[in-house]
């Protein structure tokens, strides 16, 4: 199901669950389920709104350069790891934060967290690792 306003899409369970995707921040999910539930009401389901949580963040950023990936992943061993033949990026895990950082040789790095927070420091966290392994221009 997909709502416009906000723009939200939302995979309804079986169970009763509601996973919603495409929020732009924690406010609008919680706004966009709301909305949802409401919305489900208005047709005949007996809704209740409960137990809503942030699952998880994504976040999309580019740096203002080019990686080397494998030169990354070398410098960053056993916590980056990089498989050209599975996936394009570099995946590089940061325990601490239960954050995973995708880096892409064109510069865009795609972070995934529990909470704004730990996307924020994760993307604070791997700068200077990235801008280490930065392709000169030539």
């Amino acid at each position: 199901m997909k709502l416009r306003k906000p723009r939200i899409t939302a995979s309804i369970w079986s169970s009763g669950k509601i996973i919603c995707t495409g929020a732009t921040s924690e406010d609008e999910a919680k706004v966009g389920a709301r909305r949802l539930a409401r919305c489900l009401q208005k047709i005949g389901f007996k809704v209740r709104f409960s137990d809503f949580k942030v699952v998880n963040v994504l976040a999309v950023c580019s740096m203002p350069f080019q990686i080397r990936l494998i030169e990354f992943t070398k410098n960053n061993r056993p916590i980056a790891s990089y498989e050209p033949e599975l996936h394009p990026a570099a995946s590089y895990r940061i325990k601490t934060l239960r954050a995973t950082v995708q880096v892409f040789s064109t510069g865009s790095v795609t972070v995934t967290g529990p909470n704004v927070q730990s996307v924020a420091s994760a993307v604070e966290q791997i700068y200077p690792l990235l801008f280490e392994c930065q392709k000169k221009l030539a």
